[in-house]
């Protein structure tokens, strides 16, 4: 078992590292521009070193915690903290080259257009709050032992995106967007569990 201080460090860090997540958003659902790269980069990075600081000293402690108090914070800190880490993927992920990223595209005889279609609307959007309710479903489903709901929750996802993803981009941007948003939150669990 252990200790209350090592316990309450694990949690803290915890917990740190998704409310360090949640200044991210707030630009996003307000549909205004994101914070600068450096500023996002440096929070997904030391949100994934509070977590893996977590997970460690989790692994150290020998578990027997409780779900009571780590389940629920485990939640919290999946839903809150992925953004950030999501973003900064999908940014280092991209490239100007894309015709995604274009405004003046070429047409099938080599001839340029202009992308009025690709300006008018950005890829995938809503992708914000569609992640926070995807770490939300991922980490309940697996603190309450259905890790089964997981291959629903990509189900609804792709089902809901399906139109969508033939755009330009956008099938690369949904894969990354997923995996990133997923693992955060299935890494916050496993914090959980090696409490617990």
């Amino acid at each position: 078992m252990m200790e209350p201080a090592g316990l309450a460090m694990v949690l803290l860090l915890l917990l740190l590292a998704g409310v360090l997540g949640v200044p991210q958003f707030s630009q996003r659902f307000r549909g205004t521009a994101g914070h600068p790269q450096s500023i996002l980069y440096t929070s997904a990075v030391i949100q994934l070193l509070l977590l893996g600081t977590a997970a460690a000293l989790a692994e150290a402690s020998g578990g027997g915690a409780g779900w009571v108090l780590v389940g629920p914070l485990a939640v919290v800190a999946a839903t809150a903290g992925g953004g950030a880490p999501t973003t900064a993927i999908l940014q280092l992920s991209f490239n100007a080259s894309h015709p995604e990223h274009q405004r003046v595209l070429t047409g099938p005889d080599g001839q340029k257009i202009f992308n009025e279609e690709l300006e008018a609307q950005p890829v995938l959007r809503g992708g914000a709050w569609i992640g926070v309710l995807e770490r939300l479903a991922v980490a309940s489903t697996l603190i309450m032992g259905w890790p089964e709901g997981l291959a629903i929750i990509l189900a609804v996802k792709a089902l809901g995106r399906y139109a969508e993803l033939g755009k330009s981009g956008a099938a690369e941007r949904f894969i990354l967007g997923t995996f990133s948003s997923q693992l955060w939150a299935c890494a916050c669990v496993g914090v959980a569990v090696l409490l617990a």
